[in-house]
Protein backbone atom coordinates (compact mmCIF):
# COMPACT_ATOMS: atom_id res chain seq x y z
CA UNK A 1 0.00 0.00 0.00
CA UNK A 2 1.49 3.57 -0.78
CA UNK A 3 2.97 5.44 1.97
CA UNK A 4 2.13 9.27 2.90
CA UNK A 5 5.02 11.27 3.76
CA UNK A 6 3.41 14.48 5.43
CA UNK A 7 4.56 17.40 6.41
CA UNK A 8 6.60 17.32 9.73
CA UNK A 9 6.67 19.23 13.33
CA UNK A 10 9.87 20.44 13.33
CA UNK A 11 9.21 22.17 16.71
CA UNK A 12 6.99 22.18 19.21
CA UNK A 13 5.13 25.71 17.97
CA UNK A 14 5.00 24.50 13.86
CA UNK A 15 1.69 24.69 12.30
CA UNK A 16 3.07 24.96 8.57
CA UNK A 17 6.00 25.11 6.73
CA UNK A 18 8.13 26.13 3.65
CA UNK A 19 9.04 23.36 1.25
CA UNK A 20 12.37 24.53 -0.04
CA UNK A 21 13.64 21.52 -2.02
CA UNK A 22 13.20 18.22 -2.53
CA UNK A 23 16.54 15.72 -2.79
CA UNK A 24 14.65 13.22 -4.24
CA UNK A 25 12.71 13.38 -7.24
CA UNK A 26 9.81 10.83 -8.46
CA UNK A 27 11.02 7.51 -9.44
CA UNK A 28 14.33 7.63 -6.96
CA UNK A 29 14.74 4.81 -4.42
CA UNK A 30 14.35 6.00 -0.92
CA UNK A 31 16.45 4.53 1.38
CA UNK A 32 15.42 4.74 5.60
CA UNK A 33 17.68 7.61 6.63
CA UNK A 34 17.92 9.14 3.08
CA UNK A 35 17.38 13.14 3.26
CA UNK A 36 14.53 13.37 0.66
CA UNK A 37 13.67 17.09 1.29
CA UNK A 38 14.24 20.48 3.53
CA UNK A 39 11.70 22.30 5.31
CA UNK A 40 11.73 26.03 6.03
CA UNK A 41 10.05 26.17 9.50
CA UNK A 42 9.58 29.73 11.44
CA UNK A 43 13.48 29.70 12.67
CA UNK A 44 15.28 27.77 10.03
CA UNK A 45 15.85 25.45 7.29
CA UNK A 46 15.68 21.85 8.17
CA UNK A 47 16.48 17.98 6.42
CA UNK A 48 13.50 15.95 6.60
CA UNK A 49 15.17 11.93 6.24
CA UNK A 50 12.96 9.44 5.08
CA UNK A 51 11.93 6.80 7.74
CA UNK A 52 10.41 3.87 5.19
CA UNK A 53 12.37 2.33 2.06
CA UNK A 54 10.45 2.75 -1.23
CA UNK A 55 10.00 4.15 -4.51
CA UNK A 56 9.47 7.83 -4.94
CA UNK A 57 6.16 7.45 -6.44
CA UNK A 58 4.50 11.25 -6.72
CA UNK A 59 5.42 14.56 -5.27
CA UNK A 60 2.50 16.11 -4.21
CA UNK A 61 3.57 19.47 -2.54
CA UNK A 62 6.37 21.55 -5.56
CA UNK A 63 9.96 22.70 -4.43
CA UNK A 64 9.18 26.34 -3.27
CA UNK A 65 5.83 25.72 -1.79
CA UNK A 66 4.71 27.83 1.09
CA UNK A 67 2.64 27.59 4.45
CA UNK A 68 1.94 23.72 3.92
CA UNK A 69 0.07 22.78 6.62
CA UNK A 70 1.76 20.19 9.19
CA UNK A 71 0.36 16.79 8.40
CA UNK A 72 -0.57 18.19 4.82
CA UNK A 73 0.37 15.32 2.36
CA UNK A 74 3.72 16.74 0.82
CA UNK A 75 4.23 12.88 -1.34
CA UNK A 76 3.60 9.55 -1.43
CA UNK A 77 6.09 7.00 -1.51
CA UNK A 78 5.43 2.91 -3.24
CA UNK A 79 6.21 0.12 -1.46
CA UNK A 80 8.43 -3.14 -3.10
CA UNK A 81 6.52 -4.74 -6.27
CA UNK A 82 4.30 -1.50 -6.27
CA UNK A 83 3.73 0.39 -9.36
CA UNK A 84 2.44 3.76 -10.67
CA UNK A 85 -1.31 2.44 -10.73
CA UNK A 86 -1.22 1.75 -7.18
CA UNK A 87 -1.49 5.50 -6.93
CA UNK A 88 -4.88 5.78 -8.29
CA UNK A 89 -7.50 6.74 -5.40
CA UNK A 90 -4.90 7.65 -2.99
CA UNK A 91 -6.20 10.60 -1.20
CA UNK A 92 -3.18 13.35 -0.88
CA UNK A 93 -5.60 15.88 0.55
CA UNK A 94 -6.51 13.72 4.24
CA UNK A 95 -5.96 10.31 4.94
CA UNK A 96 -6.97 6.62 3.85
CA UNK A 97 -8.49 5.95 0.02
CA UNK A 98 -10.04 8.57 -1.75
CA UNK A 99 -14.22 8.23 -1.17
CA UNK A 100 -16.63 8.01 -3.93
CA UNK A 101 -17.80 11.69 -4.64
CA UNK A 102 -21.89 12.20 -3.42
CA UNK A 103 -24.11 13.00 -6.03
CA UNK A 104 -24.11 16.96 -6.27
CA UNK A 105 -27.33 18.18 -4.13
CA UNK A 106 -29.79 20.01 -4.98
CA UNK A 107 -30.15 23.73 -4.94
CA UNK A 108 -31.12 24.69 -1.65
CA UNK A 109 -34.30 27.46 -1.13
CA UNK A 110 -31.47 29.75 0.76
CA UNK A 111 -30.02 31.94 -1.81
CA UNK A 112 -26.39 32.07 -1.90
CA UNK A 113 -24.19 35.04 -2.39
CA UNK A 114 -24.04 35.02 -6.13
CA UNK A 115 -28.41 34.45 -6.18
CA UNK A 116 -29.34 37.56 -4.02
CA UNK A 117 -32.70 36.85 -2.37
CA UNK A 118 -35.58 38.53 -3.37
CA UNK A 119 -37.13 40.94 -0.36
CA UNK A 120 -39.94 39.17 0.06
CA UNK A 121 -38.10 35.89 1.35
CA UNK A 122 -36.01 37.34 4.29
CA UNK A 123 -37.18 35.66 7.60
CA UNK A 124 -35.59 35.50 11.03
CA UNK A 125 -33.20 32.96 10.65
CA UNK A 126 -31.88 29.60 13.12
CA UNK A 127 -28.05 30.01 13.76
CA UNK A 128 -25.78 29.09 10.61
CA UNK A 129 -24.25 25.61 10.76
CA UNK A 130 -20.81 24.93 11.14
CA UNK A 131 -19.24 24.80 7.77
CA UNK A 132 -18.62 21.27 6.39
CA UNK A 133 -15.02 19.93 6.60
CA UNK A 134 -15.23 19.32 2.63
CA UNK A 135 -16.35 22.45 1.47
CA UNK A 136 -18.18 22.75 -2.61
CA UNK A 137 -17.85 25.46 -4.63
CA UNK A 138 -21.03 26.21 -6.16
CA UNK A 139 -20.65 24.04 -9.69
CA UNK A 140 -20.18 21.02 -6.74
CA UNK A 141 -16.53 21.08 -6.83
CA UNK A 142 -14.72 20.04 -3.69
CA UNK A 143 -12.51 23.24 -2.55
CA UNK A 144 -9.15 22.48 -1.18
CA UNK A 145 -7.78 25.22 1.26
CA UNK A 146 -5.81 24.67 5.10
CA UNK A 147 -7.17 24.02 7.62
CA UNK A 148 -6.21 27.64 8.77
CA UNK A 149 -7.75 29.39 6.07
CA UNK A 150 -11.20 27.60 6.65
CA UNK A 151 -11.16 28.59 10.49
CA UNK A 152 -10.15 32.03 9.26
CA UNK A 153 -13.34 31.88 6.04
CA UNK A 154 -15.86 30.83 8.76
CA UNK A 155 -14.96 33.77 11.08
CA UNK A 156 -15.24 36.30 8.39
CA UNK A 157 -17.89 34.93 6.63
CA UNK A 158 -16.05 34.19 3.21
CA UNK A 159 -17.82 32.05 0.96
CA UNK A 160 -14.31 30.05 -0.12
CA UNK A 161 -16.25 29.17 -3.42
CA UNK A 162 -15.36 32.91 -4.77
CA UNK A 163 -11.66 32.62 -3.59
CA UNK A 164 -8.90 31.76 -6.10
CA UNK A 165 -5.81 29.67 -4.13
CA UNK A 166 -2.43 30.58 -4.70
CA UNK A 167 -1.21 27.68 -2.91
CA UNK A 168 -0.41 23.83 -3.94
CA UNK A 169 -2.54 22.73 -6.73
CA UNK A 170 -4.71 26.08 -6.17
CA UNK A 171 -5.18 25.20 -2.19
CA UNK A 172 -6.57 28.48 -0.34
CA UNK A 173 -4.26 29.28 2.16
CA UNK A 174 -3.91 31.89 4.82
CA UNK A 175 -2.61 34.89 2.26
CA UNK A 176 -5.56 34.37 0.50
CA UNK A 177 -8.24 34.60 2.86
CA UNK A 178 -5.82 37.82 3.62
CA UNK A 179 -5.92 39.30 -0.19
CA UNK A 180 -10.13 38.66 -0.22
CA UNK A 181 -10.54 40.54 3.55
CA UNK A 182 -8.41 43.55 2.32
CA UNK A 183 -10.33 43.36 -1.42
CA UNK A 184 -13.92 42.43 -0.16
CA UNK A 185 -13.89 39.30 -2.06
CA UNK A 186 -16.14 35.92 -0.97
CA UNK A 187 -18.31 38.27 1.46
CA UNK A 188 -21.49 36.46 1.95
CA UNK A 189 -24.97 37.91 2.08
CA UNK A 190 -25.58 35.87 5.32
CA UNK A 191 -26.73 39.40 6.98
CA UNK A 192 -29.10 40.32 4.41
CA UNK A 193 -31.06 36.73 4.77
CA UNK A 194 -31.59 36.87 8.25
CA UNK A 195 -32.77 40.43 8.90
CA UNK A 196 -35.80 42.13 7.79
CA UNK A 197 -33.55 45.35 7.64
CA UNK A 198 -30.32 44.94 7.70
CA UNK A 199 -27.76 47.40 9.66
CA UNK A 200 -24.32 48.58 7.81
CA UNK A 201 -22.00 45.77 8.48
CA UNK A 202 -19.59 47.27 10.88
CA UNK A 203 -16.17 47.07 9.65
CA UNK A 204 -13.75 44.80 11.44
CA UNK A 205 -11.85 46.23 13.98
CA UNK A 206 -7.83 46.62 12.89
CA UNK A 207 -5.52 45.09 14.49
CA UNK A 208 -3.71 46.34 17.31
CA UNK A 209 -0.75 48.72 16.57
CA UNK A 210 -1.74 48.16 12.56
CA UNK A 211 -1.00 51.92 11.49
CA UNK A 212 -1.60 53.16 8.26
CA UNK A 213 -1.08 50.96 5.37
CA UNK A 214 2.05 51.50 4.00
CA UNK A 215 1.78 49.67 0.26
CA UNK A 216 -1.45 51.82 0.05
CA UNK A 217 0.05 54.89 0.82
CA UNK A 218 2.79 54.88 -1.14
CA UNK A 219 0.57 53.87 -4.37
CA UNK A 220 -1.57 56.69 -3.82
CA UNK A 221 1.51 58.79 -3.12
CA UNK A 222 3.47 57.11 -6.23
CA UNK A 223 6.70 56.82 -3.78
CA UNK A 224 8.48 54.13 -5.74
CA UNK A 225 9.75 50.93 -3.80
CA UNK A 226 10.94 47.22 -3.86
CA UNK A 227 9.15 44.62 -2.26
CA UNK A 228 10.98 41.88 0.15
CA UNK A 229 9.28 38.81 1.03
CA UNK A 230 8.55 38.39 5.15
CA UNK A 231 11.42 35.30 5.90
CA UNK A 232 9.72 32.90 8.37
CA UNK A 233 11.69 34.27 10.59
CA UNK A 234 10.88 37.84 10.16
CA UNK A 235 7.08 37.11 10.77
CA UNK A 236 7.95 35.37 14.10
CA UNK A 237 10.15 37.98 15.24
CA UNK A 238 7.58 40.40 14.38
CA UNK A 239 4.80 38.54 16.09
CA UNK A 240 6.48 37.34 19.59
CA UNK A 241 8.31 40.91 19.76
CA UNK A 242 4.82 42.53 19.35
CA UNK A 243 3.01 40.05 21.88
CA UNK A 244 6.15 41.17 24.59
CA UNK A 245 5.44 45.19 24.00
CA UNK A 246 2.05 44.53 24.46
CA UNK A 247 1.96 41.77 27.32
CA UNK A 248 4.69 42.63 29.34
CA UNK A 249 5.54 45.32 31.55
CA UNK A 250 9.16 46.62 30.86
CA UNK A 251 11.27 48.07 32.98
CA UNK A 252 14.67 49.42 32.25
CA UNK A 253 17.75 49.79 34.40
CA UNK A 254 21.55 51.00 32.88
CA UNK A 255 24.98 50.34 34.38
CA UNK A 256 28.29 52.20 33.00
CA UNK A 257 30.89 49.31 33.17
CA UNK A 258 35.02 50.08 32.95
CA UNK A 259 35.98 48.00 30.44
CA UNK A 260 39.98 48.69 30.98
CA UNK A 261 41.11 45.49 32.72
CA UNK A 262 38.41 43.08 30.69
CA UNK A 263 40.22 44.11 27.19
CA UNK A 264 44.07 44.02 28.78
CA UNK A 265 42.92 40.17 30.26
CA UNK A 266 41.63 39.54 26.62
CA UNK A 267 44.46 40.89 24.85
CA UNK A 268 46.45 38.75 27.29
CA UNK A 269 44.69 35.18 26.55
CA UNK A 270 44.32 35.88 23.24
CA UNK A 271 48.21 36.02 22.96
CA UNK A 272 48.52 32.90 25.13
CA UNK A 273 45.91 30.83 22.68
CA UNK A 274 47.10 32.12 19.67
CA UNK A 275 49.22 29.06 18.87
CA UNK A 276 46.12 26.58 19.73
CA UNK A 277 44.17 28.92 17.36
CA UNK A 278 41.83 30.51 20.73
CA UNK A 279 40.80 34.11 19.74
CA UNK A 280 38.29 35.31 22.25
CA UNK A 281 35.76 38.23 21.46
CA UNK A 282 34.72 40.83 23.99
CA UNK A 283 31.25 39.48 23.87
CA UNK A 284 32.71 36.04 24.72
CA UNK A 285 33.68 37.68 28.09
CA UNK A 286 30.08 39.48 28.59
CA UNK A 287 28.82 36.36 27.68
CA UNK A 288 30.28 35.02 30.43
CA UNK A 289 30.42 37.64 32.93
CA UNK A 290 26.23 37.88 32.56
CA UNK A 291 26.09 33.95 33.13
CA UNK A 292 27.84 34.47 36.13
CA UNK A 293 26.06 36.93 37.04
CA UNK A 294 22.80 35.06 37.13
CA UNK A 295 24.59 32.46 39.63
CA UNK A 296 25.33 34.97 41.88
CA UNK A 297 21.32 36.56 41.58
CA UNK A 298 19.48 33.81 40.89
CA UNK A 299 16.40 35.29 41.29
CA UNK A 300 17.32 37.10 37.97
CA UNK A 301 16.88 33.89 35.87
CA UNK A 302 13.57 33.27 36.07
CA UNK A 303 10.52 33.79 34.15
CA UNK A 304 6.30 34.24 34.74
CA UNK A 305 3.50 32.15 34.85
CA UNK A 306 0.14 32.96 36.01
CA UNK A 307 0.84 30.13 38.13
CA UNK A 308 4.13 30.43 39.73
CA UNK A 309 7.31 32.13 38.63
CA UNK A 310 9.89 29.76 37.27
CA UNK A 311 13.52 30.14 38.86
CA UNK A 312 15.74 28.48 36.50
CA UNK A 313 18.49 25.79 37.82
CA UNK A 314 20.43 26.32 34.86
CA UNK A 315 21.84 29.26 33.40
CA UNK A 316 21.49 29.49 29.21
CA UNK A 317 22.33 32.05 27.40
CA UNK A 318 20.14 33.02 24.61
CA UNK A 319 22.36 35.38 22.00
CA UNK A 320 20.88 37.68 19.46
CA UNK A 321 22.34 36.86 15.67
CA UNK A 322 21.68 39.13 13.01
CA UNK A 323 20.70 36.85 10.01
CA UNK A 324 19.48 37.82 6.20
CA UNK A 325 16.00 36.75 7.38
CA UNK A 326 15.95 38.44 10.51
CA UNK A 327 16.99 38.05 14.33
CA UNK A 328 17.46 34.79 16.07
CA UNK A 329 18.78 33.68 19.09
CA UNK A 330 21.11 30.40 19.81
CA UNK A 331 21.83 29.40 23.04
CA UNK A 332 24.86 28.71 24.82
CA UNK A 333 23.87 26.38 27.66
CA UNK A 334 24.85 26.09 31.17
CA UNK A 335 27.14 28.70 29.88
CA UNK A 336 28.13 29.66 33.73
CA UNK A 337 30.17 26.21 33.89
CA UNK A 338 31.77 26.71 30.73
CA UNK A 339 35.08 28.09 30.25
CA UNK A 340 36.19 31.31 27.71
CA UNK A 341 37.56 29.42 25.11
CA UNK A 342 34.46 26.57 25.17
CA UNK A 343 31.98 30.05 24.92
CA UNK A 344 34.33 31.52 22.16
CA UNK A 345 34.11 28.50 19.87
CA UNK A 346 30.31 27.21 20.31
CA UNK A 347 29.40 31.22 19.25
CA UNK A 348 31.09 31.17 16.30
CA UNK A 349 29.82 27.75 15.40
CA UNK A 350 26.08 28.65 16.63
CA UNK A 351 26.29 32.03 14.70
CA UNK A 352 27.79 30.57 11.69
CA UNK A 353 25.09 27.89 11.64
CA UNK A 354 22.48 30.61 12.49
CA UNK A 355 23.04 32.85 9.41
CA UNK A 356 23.04 29.34 7.53
CA UNK A 357 19.61 28.65 8.75
CA UNK A 358 20.80 25.53 10.10
CA UNK A 359 20.32 25.37 13.70
CA UNK A 360 18.03 22.96 15.61
CA UNK A 361 15.57 24.21 17.38
CA UNK A 362 16.79 22.75 20.49
CA UNK A 363 19.35 25.33 19.93
CA UNK A 364 17.38 28.46 19.65
CA UNK A 365 14.35 27.95 21.93
CA UNK A 366 14.62 27.14 25.24
CA UNK A 367 17.04 30.08 26.93
CA UNK A 368 16.34 31.24 30.03
CA UNK A 369 17.81 34.90 29.44
CA UNK A 370 19.24 37.09 26.06
CA UNK A 371 21.95 39.34 25.39
CA UNK A 372 22.16 41.56 22.44
CA UNK A 373 25.10 43.18 21.56
CA UNK A 374 24.84 46.12 19.01
CA UNK A 375 28.48 47.68 20.33
CA UNK A 376 30.05 46.46 17.13
CA UNK A 377 28.18 49.22 15.61
CA UNK A 378 28.62 52.04 17.43
CA UNK A 379 25.69 52.15 19.30
CA UNK A 380 26.09 53.94 22.63
CA UNK A 381 23.16 52.26 24.62
CA UNK A 382 19.61 50.80 23.78
CA UNK A 383 17.32 49.31 25.36
CA UNK A 384 16.02 45.64 24.24
CA UNK A 385 12.51 43.90 24.09
CA UNK A 386 12.47 41.20 26.36
CA UNK A 387 12.42 37.37 24.49
CA UNK A 388 9.41 35.73 25.83
CA UNK A 389 8.63 34.05 28.38
CA UNK A 390 12.18 34.79 29.75
CA UNK A 391 12.75 37.61 32.43
CA UNK A 392 14.95 39.46 31.57
CA UNK A 393 17.55 40.95 28.46
CA UNK A 394 20.73 42.89 28.73
CA UNK A 395 21.22 45.31 25.90
CA UNK A 396 25.19 46.00 25.53
CA UNK A 397 26.35 49.71 23.79
CA UNK A 398 30.13 50.21 22.61
CA UNK A 399 32.82 50.76 24.81
CA UNK A 400 34.19 54.11 24.52
CA UNK A 401 37.02 56.28 26.04
CA UNK A 402 35.85 58.79 27.75
CA UNK A 403 36.91 61.40 30.88
CA UNK A 404 36.12 59.91 34.26
CA UNK A 405 37.18 60.97 38.07
CA UNK A 406 39.46 58.65 39.78
CA UNK A 407 40.16 59.28 43.39
CA UNK A 408 39.20 63.19 42.74
CA UNK A 409 41.60 63.26 39.47
CA UNK A 410 40.32 63.26 35.89
CA UNK A 411 41.12 60.41 33.96
CA UNK A 412 40.54 58.35 30.44
CA UNK A 413 38.92 55.27 30.75
CA UNK A 414 37.36 53.12 28.34
CA UNK A 415 33.04 52.69 28.85
CA UNK A 416 30.72 50.65 28.40
CA UNK A 417 26.63 51.31 29.27
CA UNK A 418 24.57 48.13 29.54
CA UNK A 419 21.10 48.05 29.94
CA UNK A 420 18.92 45.46 31.25
CA UNK A 421 15.36 45.17 30.38
CA UNK A 422 13.32 43.83 32.88
CA UNK A 423 9.49 41.79 32.67
CA UNK A 424 8.28 43.80 35.77
CA UNK A 425 5.88 40.87 36.84
CA UNK A 426 9.37 38.42 37.53
CA UNK A 427 11.96 40.61 38.60
CA UNK A 428 11.74 43.44 41.24
CA UNK A 429 13.72 46.81 40.68
CA UNK A 430 15.75 45.75 43.55
CA UNK A 431 16.84 43.01 41.84
CA UNK A 432 17.12 44.21 38.68
CA UNK A 433 19.83 46.51 40.18
CA UNK A 434 21.55 43.66 42.38
CA UNK A 435 21.92 41.92 39.09
CA UNK A 436 23.44 44.71 36.82
CA UNK A 437 25.61 45.49 40.55
CA UNK A 438 27.03 41.73 40.06
CA UNK A 439 27.41 42.38 36.29
CA UNK A 440 29.39 45.42 36.60
CA UNK A 441 32.15 43.76 39.24
CA UNK A 442 32.54 40.71 36.78
CA UNK A 443 33.30 43.05 33.91
CA UNK A 444 35.59 45.63 36.08
CA UNK A 445 37.39 42.94 38.03
CA UNK A 446 36.89 40.12 35.02
CA UNK A 447 39.90 37.69 36.88
CA UNK A 448 37.61 37.34 39.17
CA UNK A 449 35.59 35.35 36.31
CA UNK A 450 38.42 32.67 36.55
CA UNK A 451 38.21 31.42 39.92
Amino acid sequence: MPIKILMPALSPTMTEGNLAAWHKKEGDAVEIGDVIAEIETDKATMEVEAVDEGVLGKIVVPEGAEEVPVNAVIAVMLEEGEDASALDGVDIDGGGAAPAEAPAPEPAETPTAQTPPPPAAAQPAAPAPAPAPAAKAADGARIFASPLARRMASQEGLDLGQIAGTGPHGRIVKSDIEAALASGTGKTLAAEVVAPSPAPAKPAPAPAAAGPDAKALADAYGIPYTEVKNSGVRKVVARRLTESKQTVPHFYLTVACELDALLALRKDLNAKGEASGVKLSVNDLIIKAAALALRRVPAANASWTDEAILMYDRVDVSVAVATDGGLITPIVKDADRKGLGTISSEMKDLAGRAREGKLKPEEFQGGTFSISNLGMYGIKEFAAIINPPQGCILAIGAGAQQPVVKDGAVAIATMMNATLSVDHRVVDGAVGAEYLAAFKTLIEDPISMML
